[in-house]
């Protein structure tokens, strides 16, 4: 730390009791000065020979015939009167940075310019300001800090300017030319843990991190840290990660509990302002702070009740860098009141964010998508969609055990990412079977249009083993998905199986004319849950479908076969899964389960309604 010194002669001030300081000379006191609760016993000559307002008081005063003079706002208060008194006589004064702005401030006030003696007090502290201390990057903070007693004079004097031009500046340097100590405990460098680089024998140049500063600049109060990073902005010299790193380490030090998610007592009224600036000194640019930050700043402004527009903010930002969050981030708890135990429309704002920050980036620079890999080192649009798809599907699985979750929220959530492409569909499948097992009093249809979300061409075989044996889904679903393991088994994706006309209609894309002949019992019967009869009928054709098709794909795959012979393989699996198919229709026939107008469907009505029929393109999901 820098310091001063004035004066040479010894400190000879006494004190008497608490509130009474006096000079111990042979000389006689002959004025007592009242600052606050403090009195000063002194002598005119040496105040008054470098303090024009001093004069001005004492000539008050010898009118009235008073011995007494009263100051109560000169700024610094006793302390700071008392450094100017020892200056008036010569004594030994030391300044610093934790009273020098307070000494400035009270010689200002005492009006000790170069104009009533060469050399004041004035003069000599702007001269160790300017030479010392804002040259220093911690007396600077220093400094800085103290400034806030002693409004407005520590801003009218450009005290507080100068400081924050000066913290701004060695913040903005090269990192090559800082040559100060600083604070740097977040994460320690190798040199710094004692493994220097060593090359041949000699050691390399310490590097200097980009955000040296960051943790300095913690120990300053909100409104001047505020002041300097918006300066430090205004340079332009430092980048917006800085930036975000700055932020993200003072949001940590200032706001309890924040690194858990969840804020910790404090006063209330300081910790809106706290999340509230910080929201408002973001960079413009996306990704400055991490995703899980972001969602606990969220968290923190929906719990303090900051004000709509910083959450509106953070939303704005979250959704934008969605793909980077976790299905833990999500989990952000309903608000007192409600039903439901997570706050799912917090989510879906985050979600539709995520949707209108893709099209706007594809709007605004459609040529651009091509290169933005090879630009930044961030995902693709595409890729960041399909990630987005897959953290909402685990969203669903988490909030599905909810009883009091609607099936509206949980099926408009679904569907706001049911045109992004991912491979697999198991993720929503685990969700759907959730939803329905913590809430089976839900009706067929809302059964039917949670179903709709999957896409049963999208299981893998592991999820198709398990739907197939799902007794919660509807039997519709469980054809579907015996339908496309077996094509998928089989390779036959080119030719589909002669079917029976109702269960044709069954499938996306079935035969529309098909569906036309069905009766509406019969569509009740298929949305229906299984029984284990349906089940276990289903499993044991399986079983021989599989044997079967296995020996004939290996006598395929044993000797070149001809096109005709693989055409003629291709049609015997096609006519097992018929049959497999027809037998489960059979058996719902002879169970009573479907009406008579539904079973005397004729083989000619059917295969004319399969030559009128077209494979429909517009279906979004599998299931009818």
């Amino acid at each position: 730390m820098k310091f001063m010194k004035l004066g040479s002669k010894p400190d000879s001030f006494q004190t008497d009791g608490d509130n009474i300081r006096y000079v111990a000379t042979e000389l006689a006191t002959d004025i007592a000065i009242n600052i606050s609760d403090v009195k000063f016993y002194l002598h005119k000559f040496p105040l008054l020979s470098k303090s024009a307002r001093l004069q001005k008081l004492v000539a008050t005063a010898n009118e009235d015939n008073s011995y007494e003079i009263h100051i109560q706002d000169i700024p610094g208060g006793p302390a700071a009167f008392e450094i100017c008194a020892k200056f008036c006589y010569g004594m030994t004064v030391t300044l610093n940075a934790y009273n020098v702005v307070a000494a400035r401030c009270a010689a200002e006030y005492l009006e000790m310019y170069e104009s009533i003696e060469k050399g004041n007090l004035v003069y000599k502290i702007d001269v160790f300001l300017n030479s010392s201390i804002f040259r220093s990057w911690k007396d600077s903070i220093i400094v800085l800090q103290t400034t806030k007693s002693l409004l407005p004079w520590s801003e009218e004097l450009k005290v507080v300017s100068h400081c924050l031009d000066s913290i701004a500046s060695k913040a903005s340097i090269d990192t090559s030319k800082v040559e100060w100590s600083y604070t740097y405990n977040r994460k320690k460098l190798p040199y710094e843990n004692g493994n220097d680089p060593v090359w041949n024998g000699v050691r390399k140049q310490q590097m200097v991190p980009n955000d040296w500063w960051v943790e300095d600049l913690c120990e300053l109060q909100l409104d001047l840290y505020k002041r300097v990073i918006t300066t430090i902005k205004t340079k332009g010299k430092v980048s917006g990660d800085v930036i975000g790193e700055a932020l993200n380490a003072y949001a940590l030090r200032r706001l309890p509990g924040l690194g858990k998610g969840m804020i910790q007592g404090g006063d209330v009224i300081k910790n809106i302002s706290l999340v509230e600036t910080i929201v408002q000194l973001l960079p413009s640019e996306k990704g400055i702070l991490p995703c899980s930050l972001l969602f606990k700043l969220l968290r923190a402004a929906i719990t303090l009740e900051c004000g709509e527009m910083e959450r509106r903010e953070l939303i704005r930002r979250t959704g934008q860098q969605l793909e980077e969050a976790t299905v833990a981030d999500l989990l952000i708890q309903a608000p007192a009141g409600e039903t439901t135990i997570y706050d799912v429309d917090i989510v879906q704002n985050l979600v539709e964010e995520f949707v209108m920050h893709e099209q706007n980036a594809r709007t605004d620079s459609p040529m651009e998508n091509e290169f933005q890999e090879i630009r930044s080192p961030r995902l693709v649009p595409d890729a960041s969609k399909g990630i987005v798809a897959k953290l909402v599907d685990g969203y669903l699985a988490e909030i599905a055990k909810d009883p009091s979750l609607l099936v509206s929220k949980f099926v408009n959530l679904a569907e706001m990412v049911s045109s992004f492409s991912r491979p697999s569909h198991d993720g929503i499948y685990r969700a759907i079977d959730m939803y329905l097992k913590e809430h089976p009093g839900i009706d067929k249809s809302e059964r039917k249009r949670i179903c709709r979300l999957m896409d049963c061409r999208k299981l893998s075989a592991e999820a198709c083993l398990h739907a197939v044996q799902n007794e919660r889904l509807p039997l519709r679903v469980v054809v579907q998905v015996l339908f496309f393991e077996q094509l998928r088994a089989t390779s036959t994706g080119n030719s589909t199986p002669e079917l029976p006309g109702p269960l044709r209609a069954l499938l996306p894309g079935g035969s529309h004319g098909s569906s036309r002949s069905t009766t509406t019992n019969t569509e009740e019967d298929w949305d229906a849950v299984p029984t284990a009869a349906d089940i276990n009928a289903l499993k044991g054709e399986l079983t021989t479908l599989r044997l079967r098709v296995g020996g004939s794909n290996r006598d395929l795959n044993d000797g070149a076969k001809s096109n005709a012979e693989k055409v003629g393989a291709n049609k015997m699996t096609g006519l097992l899964m018929s049959k497999l198919f027809s037998k489960l229709w059979s058996s719902k026939e002879r169970n009573g389960e479907i009406s008579s107008s539904d079973t005397s469907e004729s083989p000619a009505s059917t295969n004319a309604d399969e030559t009128k029929s077209t494979p429909s393109r517009s279906r979004r999901h599998s299931v009818s």
